[in-house]
Parts: C-alpha cells; sequence; structure tokens
C-alpha cells in the first residue's frame, strides 16, 4: 500500500531526517519519502500498517500530520 501524509511543521532537512526514521522505524514499512518542499511523506507499507499508526509515528517525532 502507498499512503501520502500531508506533515506540518518541517522546517529542514534534519526535520525530513527525523520523520523519515519515525516512519521507517514502524514494523511493516518498507520505505518513506519525505518531502520538506511538498510538507509531505509517502509512505510505502504492509495492509497490517494502518494510517493512525503512521500519523502517531510523526506526532510522536514532533510534527503535526493535517
Amino acid at each position: 500500500m502507498k499512503t501520502t501524509l500531508k506533515i506540518q511543521g518541517m522546517s529542514c532537512e534534519h526535520c525530513v531526517n527525523h520523520v523519515k526514521a519515525a516512519l521507517e522505524g514502524i514494523s511493516g514499512v518498507g520505505s518513506a519519502k519525505v518531502s520538506l518542499k511538498e510538507h509531505s511523506a509517502q509512505v510505502e507499507h504492509g495492509d497490517a500498517v494502518s494510517v493512525e499508526t503512521l500519523k502517531a509515528a510523526v506526532v510522536e517525532a514532533g510534527y503535526e500530520v493535517a
């Protein structure tokens, strides 16, 4: 599955790397492409990973999901 999340609060490449690490740290996530320009993340994950789990990881990392 592919899920796109709109992320608020990222302002630099460190933020991008932090969000990417948080998402890729979830069991069942294959990859995460995080864009500072688009303020978004495209996440490839298995069916067992819910969108709520992805959102929770972003929030726990200190950012907001729009």
